[in-house]
This record gives structure tokens, C-alpha cells and sequence, in this order.
């Protein structure tokens, strides 16, 4: 029997018209191309202060007397990993230093490192930047969401997936579930050839998990390599979640859908002070990033302050309680145009 989850985007009533105030389509595009102009000088200096924060806290890390120390320091390298991550999701969106191949050595080792293989990523993730927030379509290279019209349609076993999909615990143990399975395994067995890096990134954990222990101890691989990764993919993986699961976030039928109204519309703007900016690389803004990728990080909030379409944007936070909220959205429901929990 074939999934309500692939077939029923014809029982999901049409959403309201787009919004005619200001511009949208071509016109805003075009108002946003400038913005994707890269100063190469500044984009390598990101790339050397980032890389040579991460490896100092590290050192840091490794040199400390005591555990109580060590783990801060640990947990703030799982935090600069993620900044490392903006740069290198940039780097594949030819944001930042198209055609370099010292960057893009770089950068492949890094995707190696944080189990987001070069292959694998640009597949998924420019599938994601062209269906994002559509029913049905956008579930490759993101969470998946239904409406409740389909939710109603699944079988026992399908919500079972769903919820598992969506469920906090599944973000907390982002190393294994998203990233070790989710873009690694799952890719390479769905292509063994053409996702080659993805099973040398597996064997790559492994080794670290076996080798590491063996020749400098227990606390060497769990405070320089398994907490940094577990902080940066957890991080990473609610980061994501949350910028296409907000309180404020529109959903298109596959028919209607248009890629500016989504850009806009369906990607959040989440607010952060300086530090958890740096920290994100400005991926807080990122309703500003889905209207054009070739934008670089650090120009993403000068498009913003330019371009007035771009400053009403859906927002959310890193408090608990805008936390908890995207957690509580789990379904698009049609009839009141947001999303919602799951029924009672």
C-alpha cells in the first residue's frame, strides 16, 4: 500500500495568496545579488582565526590537570565546531572561496570530521534550499513534516517513524542518529559508489573511538574528540531543526509553492547576541541565506539592514522557552495555516 505521506498533497487545501507587499521573486533576487559579492582576504582570515580558536581550546583541553577543566573547555571547542561548520556549509555553497583547492582540501577533511562527507551534503542540502518547507517534497536533507490531513492517513507504523524523526532525544544524540546513520550509513547504502567518503568518515569514527583510547587513554578521545563532536552535532542538528520549525513558519503545497515566499516565510530569524553569532557564523540569519546561499556569512546581516523585505522576519531564540515551543510544533495544519502538536 503506497505511504499517505508520498501521495496526499491533493487532500491539503490551498494556502492563502502570497503576500503582495514589497518585492518577491526576481525582483528581490536580484535586490539580494549584490549582498553574494566575497571579499576573499576576509573570507581566509575567518577561516585561519576560526580553525585557530577551535585547535587552541583543544590544546587547552589537552593540557588541563583537571577534568572539571577539561570539559568547559571541551564543550567550547564543540561550540567553535559549529562555526567551523558554517564555514565549510559555505565553502559547498561557493559562498566563500570558490575554486580554491587549499580550501577545498580544507574543507573535505572537515566534512570527514564532522560525518557531513562533501558528497552526501551538497546532495541533500541543495535538494533542502529547493523544496524547503513544501508538502510534500522537503523531506530530503530535512526533518520531514506532514499535515494533519496525511498525519491522519498514516499507518501506526508511519507515526511511529514520524515522531521517532522529530523526537528531542533524536536531536540530542545527533552524533549517531543524524550524522552517523542519517548522512553516513544511510547514504552509503543507498550508493556505495558515489558516497564512497561517507563509509571512509564511519571507519575514520571508528578507528578514532579504538585507536585514540588504546594509545593516550580514555580522556584524550572523550574530551578531545567525542564531546567537541557530540556538542557541535547536537548544536547543529536543533540549529536546523528550529530554522524550519518555529511558531511564525508558512507551509506550500508542492503546487503553489515559490521559492522567495519560502526563503522568506518558512526559514527563521533567530536571535542571538554577539557571541552565539560568532559562534553560528550569523546562520541566525537565516531566512536572509535561503533567499540567495552565495551569500557570505559575514555579509548576511548587512543584507538584512538593506533590504526592508528581509527585516519582518519569523523569529525564534535560544531560550528555553522558544526551545520548548519549536519542540512542541510537530504538524502543519492547513485549516489555520501554522503548526501544531501532535492530536490529543
Amino acid at each position: 500500500m503506497t505511504s499517505p505521506i508520498a501521495t496526499a498533497t491533493a487532500d491539503s487545501p490551498a494556502s492563502d495568496a502570497a503576500p503582495s507587499v514589497g518585492r518577491r521573486g526576481r525582483e528581490l533576487l536580484a535586490a539580494a545579488r549584490p549582498f553574494a559579492e566575497e571579499n576573499r582576504t576576509r573570507s581566509w582570515w575567518h577561516v585561519v582565526e576560526s580553525f585557530g580558536v577551535f585547535f587552541a581550546v583543544l590544546t587547552g583541553a589537552a593540557f588541563a590537570p583537571y577534568w572539571w577543566v577539561k570539559l568547559p573547555l571541551s564543550i567550547l571547542a564543540g561550540l567553535v565546531a559549529v562555526r567551523l561548520f558554517i564555514l565549510y556549509h559555505d565553502f559547498q555553497h561557493t559562498a566563500i572561496l570558490r575554486g580554491s583547492k587549499l580550501a577545498d582540501a580544507i574543507m573535505w577533511v572537515y566534512g570527514v570530521y564532522v560525518l557531513t562527507p562533501k558528497n552526501v551534503w551538497r546532495q541533500t542540502h541543495n535538494y533542502h534550499h529547493a523544496h524547503t518547507a513544501k508538502i510534500v517534497g522537503s523531506n530530503v536533507g530535512s526533518y520531514l513534516m506532514v499535515t494533519t490531513e496525511i498525519w491522519e492517513k498514516m499507518s501506526a507504523k508511519e507515526r511511529l517513524v514520524y515522531k521517532a524523526y522529530r523526537h528531542p532525544l533524536t536531536i540530542f544524540f545527533a552524533y549517531f542518529t543524524v550524522f552517523l546513520y542519517g548522512m553516513c550509513l544511510s547514504s552509503f547504502q543507498r550508493n556505495p559508489r558515489k558516497n564512497w567518503d561517507s563509509m571512509f568518515a564511519v571507519v575514520t569514527h571508528v578507528a578514532m573511538a579504538v585507536l585514540v583510547p588504546y594509545f593516550f587513554g580514555w580522556q584524550a578521545y572523550l574530551f578531545l574528540w567525542f564531546i567537541p563532536l557530540f556538542v557541535a552535532t547536537m548544536s547543529g542538528a536543533y540549529l536546523f531543526y528550529a530554522q524550519h520549525n518555529y511558531p511564525d513558519i508558512h507551509v506550500q503545497p508542492r503546487e503553489e509553492w515559490e521559492y522567495s515566499r519560502a526563503a522568506l516565510e518558512s526559514s527563521s530569524y533567530m536571535e542571538m547576541g554577539p557571541v552565539l553569532q560568532w559562534l553560528t557564523g550569523n546562520i541566525g540569519f537565516h531566512h536572509v541565506h535561503h533567499l540567495n546561499p552565495t551569500i557570505p556569512f559575514y555579509r548576511l546581516p548587512e543584507a538584512m539592514a538593506a533590504i526592508p523585505e528581509l527585516q519582518a522576519p519569523g523569529k525564534t531564540a535560544l531560550t528555553f522557552g522558544e526551545i520548548t515551543r519549536c519542540f512542541e510544533l510537530k504538524l502543519w495544519d492547513s485549516a489555520s495555516g501554522r503548526m501544531v502538536g501532535y492530536p490529543s
